[in-house]
């Protein structure tokens, strides 16, 4: 405690009226009617530290204030202690996230550009003062509570934060629960990186997300997707075609598609070697058709050069193909549906498993990076439902089983006939010859035997 307190000392706080305040050294005493209440007030490591004490009818003083203030910077140096050498405060959430940036850019990390973007748009904004410790439960939950409430801003992930202004397509429709748990999958890789890099001790906080239903997306029947690539066989567009046969027969990302190099495609190992996708680097097997459509079309193909081209385009190939997509769309007579570049991935995912091939092997062909997403793809149509129940009757036969006799159209549906009960007074016990009782059950024991009916 500081030797002298020039202004909070007992004459000045004893001479003070109900309601006026003394403050010296962080500490702030207010006169109460019969009382007093001690205060603290102080900056430590950034923050601000505003909270009551206690008052003096509850044993507070000034010398136990003062105590509290000490208390306060003393646990604020020892959580200085996992800090790097030199550091004396932690970093802010906007430092680390840049930090964080550079440094997947380093170690080849994935999918950076969305990662970035939502950073920039939506997370930095928003804890981009806090320290990654002051990152708990409830600011996770006022960050969903207020995106929640926002307006979905079309392609706002996509334009950056120094993209175009660009308005509002619907103000009615709000964020959705799915948007919101891709920022937070960000949030929750930036602190478990910021563990596994030493930046911070332990993870903060447990990040809950929304539940997301599952939904049933659209994929192409067989018919569907012969009509798409009749239509886009005959369309201007040099690559259209290309694209849906490759995407349709390797189940690959729209992406990763439109990237391939012809070096990364190996037609005597019949794979496909994809350096950098979503999930890292994978290999995506290639099917006879597809090793035979390769062959002719890799002909006039640089060994290094992409397989879509493009000289607009600043990734040196095309990305996206919307317009030649909308086109085909429409001659296939596909239109008022939700088919995007992505459903050919669903639609060759959705054929494997309709197809009979177990889930695991899905999983090799498509990539996925859990069990789960896959199995979201066990989906079938009628058509399939109704072969795969054929293969039941047929192992059973049609003569396993046969109705049950009597069945009548009055509602004896088990083919039994009952009789019912009449309610009323009972008939007298009818015996035969010996004393047996004849098809009516009795109590009496006497006559349950002939020998004991005749001795009685």
């Amino acid at each position: 405690m500081p030797s002298i307190f020039k202004k909070l000392n007992q004459r000045n706080m004893a001479s003070l009226r109900p309601g006026e305040r003394l403050r010296e050294h962080g500490i702030e005493y207010e006169s109460l009617v019969g009382d007093g209440q001690f205060r603290i007030n102080i900056m430590v490591d950034g923050r601000r530290v505003h909270r009551t004490v206690g008052r003096v009818s509850e044993g507070m003083t000034r010398q136990k204030a003062w105590e509290c203030v000490s208390a306060l910077r003393v646990a604020a140096t020892e959580d200085r202690l996992h800090l790097p050498k030199g550091r004396k405060t932690e970093k802010r959430f906007a430092t680390i996230a840049k930090e964080y940036l550079k440094e997947l850019e380093r170690t080849n990390g994935k999918d950076i550009a969305e990662k970035r973007r939502r950073l920039e748009l939506h997370l930095i904004p928003f804890f981009g003062s806090m320290s990654l410790s002051q990152i708990d439960a409830l600011s996770i939950e006022r960050y969903k509570r207020e995106r929640i409430e926002q307006p979905s801003m079309r392609g706002g992930v996509r334009r950056g934060v120094d993209g175009p202004c660009c308005p509002i397509a619907k103000p009615m429709k709000k964020v959705t629960p799915a948007t919101i748990n891709r920022e937070l999958a960000v949030l929750s890789h930036l602190l478990n990186c910021a563990v596994a890099w030493t930046w911070m001790p332990a993870k903060s906080v447990k990040i809950v997300r929304f539940g997301e239903p599952e939904t049933r997306f659209e994929y192409l029947t067989e018919a569907d997707a012969a009509q798409l690539l009749t239509a886009a066989a005959s369309d201007s567009h040099p690559f259209i075609h290309r694209f849906i046969f490759i995407a349709l027969h390797t189940a690959m990302r729209a992406k990763e598609v439109l990237s391939l190099k012809r070096s990364y495609i190996d037609l005597e190992k019949q794979v496909i070697a994809l350096p950098d996708s979503k999930t890292g680097a994978r290999e995506v097997p290639i099917s006879a058709n597809l090793k035979a459509y390769f062959e002719h079309a890799l002909q006039s193909v640089a060994e290094d050069a992409f397989l879509f081209p493009s000289t607009s385009s600043k990734l040196g190939h095309c990305y996206p193909l919307s317009n030649p997509w909308r086109r085909v769309i429409k001659a296939a007579g596909l239109t008022g549906r939700r088919i995007t570049p992505h459903t050919l991935r669903h639609t060759a995912i959705s054929h494997l498993v309709q197809a009979g091939v177990d889930l695991p092997t899905v999983q090799r062909v498509s990539g996925h990076k859990t069990f789960e997403m896959v199995r979201r793809y066990a989906h079938q149509n009628a058509e399939h439902v109704q072969k795969a129940l054929s293969k039941l009757d047929g192992r059973l036969g049609s003569g396993a089983f046969s109705p049950l006799p009597n069945a009548s159209a009055s509602g004896n549906y088990t083919g039994i006939t009952q009789k019912k009960r009449t309610r009323g007074r009972k008939k007298p016990q009818v015996l035969d010859g010996v004393g047996r009782p004849c098809r009516d059950r009795t109590y009496d024991q006497r006559i349950k035997s002939p020998l004991l009916y005749q001795l009685s």
